[in-house]
């Protein structure tokens, strides 16, 4: 079984309960699941998460961190992260999966759904019984969702939704999806829980991707789609609804880059010691013994800084700017351990037998979605200066 990279004995930081949730999906993913990745990648077809969606509710790995009242796991964030990690370290599909469903479907029901909606749902979603997507990024809107496309409207005791939802985690076959509108009457971002089968709903796959191969992206559209009022998440008024709902998912994101981190430098390390060039093994290079430095050194800051953001996040008192900081910098330190373990292997890194190169397409949209690089920047950037740089008014 992997062992894991902590050269700084973080193990040594975590609780009984927390190792040993972390070692039992280790375990299971190993034997279960990581046989099945490779062709699930290759050949574009997704992995059957109907099936593993219930093993995964069995394991406790989706909503982790909501309460057990609901029929869920009731344990920590830093579990929850502990989870992404490993989920991630075999493809970031099942790390996408775990936090969709988690912090982009659970948490807004948990959050700022009724009491009818947290007990239909919730135990549901959390046993792997029925699957969830988020619907907020449309085709002309990703990195800005303040310019909301989607309408709403009031009519009697029903909502009507137009508009299209595009690059959506399991849209193509998700059994409910939490989508946000623009109310047309007062301009307010509302969420609904939209069914699969409601009528003027459609979901349709995307394919032919380069990246996130085994999973499943959908789009979504709505043509004066009815849903009824206890559809709406009542609790849910305005933008900061389903960017809080954002911040749950960067944070799972967080740790799930590390997992890409960790594989990708133990591939390389594993390799490099066993395969011999000009009569030694590569390992014995400075060249490539600095590449491996750096990969320990990058991983073992990525793993502070998610498990100190995981301890405020079970204290209440993460701010999203902390997340952002650990979403922008773990993701990026993946996206360049991967491309290094993919280099150390020479042409063998282009090959599936080994995992850099799968990781490096993959961390593509990890860099992208959930706030790109940029965005997340700004968003650092207006925390510490006071003064916001996404928008500026252009002379003409």
């Amino acid at each position: 079984m992997f062992r894991g990279v902590d050269f700084y004995g973080i193990d040594e930081l975590l609780t009984d309960e927390e190792r040993l949730v972390r070692n039992s999906v280790r375990e299971f993913l190993e034997k279960e699941v990581e046989p099945l990745v490779v062709d699930a990648w290759h050949e574009e077809k997704p992995l059957n998460f109907r099936e593993l969606g219930k093993k995964f509710g069995e394991m406790g790995m989706l909503g982790a961190f909501i309460p057990e009242e609901y029929g869920c796991p009731g344990m920590n964030y830093t579990t929850f992260g502990l989870i992404c990690q490993e989920v991630e370290r075999v493809d970031s599909a099942l790390r996408s999966f775990v936090a969709v469903t988690s912090g982009l479907v659970m948490y807004p029901i948990w959050r700022y759904g009724s009491e009818e909606q947290k007990k239909e749902y919730l135990p549901k979603l959390a046993s792997g019984e029925i699957i969830g997507c988020f619907g907020l990024t449309e085709p002309n809107h990703g990195s800005d969702p303040g310019s909301m496309e989607m309408t709403c409207r009031k009519d009697g005791d029903e909502w009507v939704l137009n508009g299209t939802k595009t690059w959506i985690t399991e849209g193509d076959i998700a059994d409910i999806a939490v989508v946000w509108a623009r109310d047309v009457d007062d301009g307010k971002v509302k969420g609904f829980i939209v069914e699969k089968g409601t009528k003027g709903f459609t979901q349709q796959a995307i394919t032919k991707k380069g990246s996130m191969r085994a999973g499943g992206v959908g789009e979504l559209g709505f043509v004066n789609c009815r849903v009824p009022e206890e559809q709406r998440l009542p609790e849910a008024l305005g933008l900061r609804a389903p960017l809080s709902c954002l911040d749950q998912a960067r944070y799972g994101i967080s740790w799930g880059a590390i997992g890409i981190a960790m594989d990708c430098y133990e591939t390389a390390l594993n390799y490099v010691k066993e395969r011999e060039q000009f009569g030694a093994p590569l390992a014995s290079y400075q060249l490539v013994q600095e590449k491996l430095v750096y990969m320990l050194i990058e991983i073992t800051k990525a793993q502070l800084v998610s498990w100190r953001l995981g301890r405020l996040m079970d204290e209440g008192k993460a701010t999203p700017e902390q997340i952002s900081l650990a979403k922008k910098n773990n993701v990026k330190v993946a996206r360049e351990i991967a491309r290094m373990a993919r280099e150390l292997l020479g042409a063998n890194g282009i090959s599936l037998d080994y995992s850099p190169i799968r990781h490096m397409a993959n961390i593509e949209s990890v860099y992208t979605y959930e706030g790109t690089d940029d965005i997340h920047t700004l968003i650092l950037g207006r925390a510490i200066t006071g003064i916001q740089a996404f928008r500026r008014e252009l002379k003409r």
